[in-house]
């Protein structure tokens, strides 16, 4: 029996906009809340290396990518968008890379 979810991918950031290292417990406690939430979440240890520009100035990042597979519903759509906005904030970021797309469990 298989069964649609809706997969969000989450770039967290190692390092605030201006250079400050992010705290090692600010992305546990990402990873801890996103579990509590959904029921499962996984992470990847290696760091994903960014470039991007914004108003004409070069950003270089390090960042983790977390990964959530949640019922594609709109209550999980809601959450993910509204979360997405408390990361900004928290993480002290222009913007947080967070993508999603439909998977099937087989």
């Amino acid at each position: 029996m298989s069964a649609s979810f809706r997969r969000f991918e989450i770039l967290l950031p190692c390092t605030h906009n201006d250079g400050r290292q992010v705290p090692d417990e600010q992305i546990a406690s990402v990873i801890l809340e996103l579990e509590a939430q959904f029921g499962a979440v996984s992470s990847e240890t290696q760091v994903v290396h960014g470039l991007w520009r914004y108003e004409g100035q070069l950003y270089r990042d390090q960042l983790i990518r977390v990964v959530v597979d949640a019922p594609d519903n709109s209550e999980s759509m809601t959450f993910m968008t509204d979360f997405k906005a408390v990361l900004m904030e928290r993480f002290e970021q222009l913007d947080i890379w967070m993508t999603t797309f439909l998977v099937d469990v087989l």
